[in-house]
Order: C-alpha cells, then structure tokens, then sequence
C-alpha cells in the first residue's frame, strides 16, 4: 500500500515536470518572436533559416547519437523519412513566418501563428472525413473574428489587411499540416530520427531557396544573438525538453499548455520589444485565445490530433 502510494505520488511529481517543461517551452518560443524580429534587418529570411537549422541539426545529433546508433540503420532512415515528409511543411510555416515578421509586430505574429492549434482538428477532419464537433467550429469562428479585430486597423481602410498578417495566417495553415503529418509519423517511428529529419529537410530546403533569397548578413549582436537563440534553445534544447515531457503527460494536455505561446509571444512584445495594442487589438488577442481554448478543453479529441509538438 505504501508502495503503491510512492508511486503514484512520484508520477504526480513528473507529471507538473513535464507541465512546468511544456510551460518553459512555450516561454521561449515566445521570447522567439522578437528575438528574431529585432534580427530581420540584418539578415535575409532564408539564410537566417539556413543556419538556425543547420545548428539545430547538429545540436539534435548530438545529443541523440547515442540513441540513433542504439536504434539501428533500418530504423533510422524510416524515421528520417517520416521527418522528412513533416519538415517540407515545416520550412513552408517558417518561411512564411519570418518573412511575415518583416511586415507584422512580433506580438500579432505570435497570436496569428497560434491559430494553428484551433486549425489541427478542422483539417484532421477533412482528411480523415470525420466532421468538426460544434466547440471546435464556434472555436474557429471566434478566433477568426479575433484575427480580423487584431489585423485589421480601422474599419475605415476597407479593411485592408498587412502583408506580414497574411504572411503569418498562411504559416499558421502550414504548421497546422505539419501536425498532423508529423503526428502520422512520430506514432509510427522512433521520435529521434523523425525529429531529426524535420529540421534537416528544413536546412536543406532553405538552402535550396537561397538563390530567390540571396544571402544578406550584418553579424551584429542583435543577428548572433538570434542565431544562437533560435538555433540552441528555441529548437534543439526545446524540442529535446518536449519530447521528454510528452512522455509523461497527455496530448490534450500539451496542446491545452501550448495555448500559452501566444500569451508569452505578446508579454514578450510588450515588455522587451515596447509594442502597444489598442482596444480592439487587445479584444482580438483574447478571442484568439479564447477559441484555442474552446478546441483544447472539449473532451474527446479528434484522433487526428495526436501530436501538437513544434518547434519554434
């Protein structure tokens, strides 16, 4: 009886671990915005791309070497090939999302990025024909009204939306197929080689598309800070405190915690990048969050949402 009261206390303790590493996560992620915000101006998209993943990469082998080798050839090359297929989408969300953050604040782009959480289930749906329940379609529709409050300026410029918000919609779309072809994969194959293999199509096709994006580089601080920012923790350590902490808690759990990276991408904007919303921003912000939640907290998940992991 003791034993057995041990061991429940012990996973309770692992359990807020994994919850406070989730939480840790999204801080970064959110951090991220205007880390690479403040970079931009220095640095064009692809080759900014091209050398966080390319460090990432290295960073990731490193710290699974072990494993991979562990694992066996056969093994890692059929999640290499998962990964793969995950990080074609996974380069188009970054893409977009750097090159919307020319344009957009880092506060709004990390609000319209987290659209994607409430985007997961209504493609899930679509490709596994099974229709939205009625929380998940007033989820979207209260979130899209908070979209247009946030990036439309005044209902007197015909309501003209920025070019970074658009930018960042469509990365929100792409990270949503992300999931769910990286969900497909990670229940299929082991998590190291599919982890890996993501971030390696995503270094890859960024060099790739260097020639549409010819390489343009002032190395100040503002440009290594970000590099070293993005490429260490906001990828590699983060992916690597992920992949550990869903070990230990549930999927709607992780994605119901993720709901916060919006939350800290607009703190962060605030109070390090001095950005300021006004009424109508701030109503918007909250009804984005408001329909995540919606989706998140309703019991029984769509199957196809198996894996909410991203790395930002």
């Amino acid at each position: 009886m003791i034993a057995s009261t041990e061991i429940t206390q012990n996973r309770v303790s692992t359990r807020r671990q994994a919850d406070l590493a989730l939480v840790l996560v999204c801080l970064i992620w959110g951090i991220t915005f205007v880390v690479v915000k403040r970079a931009l101006g220095e640095i064009s998209t692809m080759f900014f791309l091209t050398v966080r993943f390319a460090l990432a990469s290295v960073c990731l082998l490193l710290m699974f070497l072990p494993r991979l080798r562990a694992a066996g050839e056969g093994v890692v090359w059929s999640g290499l090939k998962g990964g793969m297929a995950a990080g074609v989408f996974l380069w188009l969300g970054y893409a977009l999302q750097t090159s919307g953050l020319r344009y957009t604040t880092a506060g709004k782009s990390g609000f319209l990025t987290g659209f994607y959480i409430v985007l997961v289930p209504v493609f899930g749906a679509m490709l596994f024909r099974k229709r939205p329940q009625l929380l998940d379609v007033a989820g979207i529709l209260v979130a899209s009204f908070g979209i247009a409050l946030i990036t439309l300026p005044s209902l007197h410029e015909k309501f003209r939306m920025n070019r970074g918000d658009l930018l960042t919609i469509g990365c929100a779309v792409a990270y949503a197929l992300h999931l769910l072809v990286l969900g497909h994969y990670s229940q299929r194959e082991r998590v190291e080689p599919v982890a890996l293999g993501q971030l390696g199509c995503t270094a890859l096709l960024s060099v790739l598309a260097l020639p549409f994006d010819p390489p343009k580089v002032v190395w100040s601080t503002a440009v290594l800070v970000a590099i070293i920012f993005t490429a260490v923790f906001a990828t590699a350590v983060a992916f690597a405190l992920q992949t550990w902490a869903q070990k230990h808690t549930t999927t709607s759990r992780t994605a119901l915690i993720f709901a916060l990276e919006p939350v800290f991408a607009l703190l962060a904007a605030i109070i390090l990048g001095g950005e300021r919303l006004n009424g109508a921003g701030i109503f918007g912000c909250a009804l984005v969050l408001a329909g995540i939640l919606a989706v998140e907290l309703k019991p029984g998940q769509i199957a196809a949402h198996p894996n909410t992991s991203r790395p930002n």
